[in-house]
């Protein structure tokens, strides 16, 4: 077993207007945006923080709206083998959403969902990983958040697939429980399950910022929308809660300068 099994490895912003959103990120977030140059994969960008690559940004196919997918970020679990896991998360309740299929060069993926409709994907790369910088760097992916249909057993499914253990459990009150998973001594995220006007489960990603109130200037000032927000979470960190222009949901979260 690998050391990333388990661990989220990539995400992918699947939108209906790839360079209004390249524009809107770029700007908010600080990425840097190139094509990807892979060989027939056209129209794919890369988004980074420094030499960091931080995720892909891609346009939304007619296969998944025909789905009823919308705009929206997509997280990659690593996996020692994506069809073994897509396998087994079906015979735990989930759900394949496009099969196991091959990225020449690159790795092998599935896009999947857990038993209450929540979507992320399975990643099995080629190589070895590059070294992860700080979590505490402006730009990167820190903290993944699952609005569930339901928080425990949510965490019962994701636990036997992917070895997750439990962190701390905080009480919000009328908000249920907050559960913070992980593995070893990294915390990855937290699970908590949704509130009742959110119509359907769903990963929300979280991108370390430099100051949170900067952060949502530039959020609105660019055409995006804060849904929450700044709001002061334990280790004297903001975040906000938003959506982009094309109405996919993401999440930032940093200080108070």
């Amino acid at each position: 077993m690998s050391d990333l099994q388990g661990s989220f490895i990539w995400y992918e912003l699947m939108t209906s207007d790839t360079k209004a959103a390249e524009t809107f990120y770029k700007v908010v977030m600080g990425w840097d945006a190139v094509d990807s140059g892979m060989p027939g994969i056209e129209g794919y960008t890369l988004f980074s923080a420094g030499e960091f690559r931080v995720a892909g940004l891609m346009t939304l196919s007619e296969e998944a709206k025909a789905r009823g997918a919308c705009p929206g970020w997509l997280g990659y679990i690593a996996v020692d083998d994506v069809d073994a896991a897509a396998e087994a998360l079906t015979s735990a309740g989930g759900k394949v959403m496009r099969a196991p299929d091959d990225i020449p060069g690159v790795g092998r993926f599935a896009v999947v969902a857990d038993p209450h409709g929540a979507v992320f994907g399975l990643f099995k790369g080629m190589g070895e990983a590059p070294p992860m910088p700080s979590m505490n760097t402006p730009g990167i992916i820190a903290w993944r958040e699952l609005n569930a249909g339901d928080g425990p057993s949510a965490f019962t499914f994701y636990s036997g697939l992917f070895g997750w253990r439990k962190g701390e459990a905080m009480d919000m009150g009328p908000m249920g429980v907050y559960q913070i998973y992980g593995k070893g001594d990294v915390d990855f995220g937290g699970i908590m399950t949704k509130s009742s006007d959110i119509a359907m489960p769903f990963w929300l990603y979280y991108v370390n910022v430099a100051d949170i109130e900067a952060a949502g200037a530039r959020i609105t000032a660019n055409g995006g929308q804060v849904l929450n927000g700044p709001m002061e979470v334990p280790g004297s960190m903001w975040i906000i809660q938003g959506k982009d222009p094309q109405g996919a949901r993401f999440a930032v979260v940093g200080p108070k300068v």
